[in-house]
């Protein structure tokens, strides 16, 4: 069993950065993939970037080259480095972490971009 906690959402103008932060607390962790999801209000729960357990992350076509994931084991964390934000970044973000078979979700934390 995992629990996922994000932090560090809020309000940013355009171009601006934020960087989001998941605490997973729980046994097994260290031991899974994890990955940064968005959904924007009418619309579908994306991909937005994934780290593997041998350190091989994955990024959506809209965000690559501005948003960086990273993951701590040693701390039990997983980050979210975003930059050069548009509007269209605005979403609820959720963190995720999996096993074969299981996976677990955080409760998300919102990211506003506008002026």
């Amino acid at each position: 069993q995992v629990q996922l906690v994000e932090s560090g959402g809020g309000l940013v103008q355009p171009g601006g950065s934020l960087r989001l932060s998941c605490a997973a607390s729980g046994s097994g962790f260290r031991f899974s993939a994890t990955g940064w999801y968005r959904q924007a209000p009418g619309k579908q729960r994306e991909l937005v970037a994934t780290f593997s357990i041998g350190g091989t992350t994955n990024y959506a076509d809209s965000v690559k080259g501005r948003f960086t994931i990273s993951r701590s084991n040693a701390k039990n964390m997983v980050f979210l480095q975003m930059n050069s934000l548009k509007p269209e970044d605005t979403a609820v973000y959720y963190c995720k972490c999996w096993f074969p078979g299981y996976e677990y979700w955080g409760q998300g934390t919102q990211v506003t971009v506008s002026s």
